[in-house]
């Protein structure tokens, strides 16, 4: 016959056992940090633009893929409407101001386009890119009009080359 099974525990052990669970959770809590004081909201600072003219005047020269040039061209066209549709008066400013010539001549092998500002407004930011997305607003992040940044982003063969340019002398 079998004997059922029986576990003897001493009284000592059962009392440590019994404790246990005690001694895990009274342990002393971390201490806790007050709430950080938070400063005043800060107004927001304008993002630096990332191109922009510091002179009187100024020039982008623009390498286009020969083939991509109609891209291009439908960008630019985006831009000034951007630009017209603007309520900012530094956007009217730019518009104004600005003239888009195509160069008779490639650069290499790629289409050379010569974007000039006169006078320019100076800090503004001149980014087509960057226009075209402050114009879009917050439909720039759309699938749609990100395929549109992919295909004029695929448009350039060469990042743009800056010239601020200051008179030098009297009329010419």
């Amino acid at each position: 016959m079998r004997r059922p099974f029986v576990t003897l525990v001493r009284p000592c052990c059962t009392l440590a056992l019994a404790l246990v669970p005690a001694a895990v959770f009274a342990q002393t809590p971390p201490a806790q940090t007050p709430p950080a004081q938070t400063a005043p909201a800060q107004p927001e600072k304008p993002k630096e633009p990332r191109m922009s003219f510091t002179g009187n005047a100024g020039v982008f020269l623009f390498q286009i893929k020969p083939d991509q040039t109609a891209v291009f061209e439908e960008l630019v066209g985006k831009v000034k409407d951007s630009l017209a549709k603007s309520d900012k008066p530094e956007r009217k400013q730019q518009l104004a101001a600005w003239k888009l010539y195509k160069s008779a001549e490639p650069m290499g092998a790629n289409t050379l386009y010569v974007f000039v500002a006169d006078p320019a407004v100076k800090g503004a930011e001149y980014d087509l890119l960057m226009l075209l997305a402050e114009g879009l607003g917050t439909a720039a992040g759309t699938p749609e009009n990100q395929e549109l940044f992919k295909k004029y982003v695929g448009a350039f063969a060469a990042g743009a080359s800056r010239l601020n340019l200051t008179p030098v002398g009297g009329p010419m």
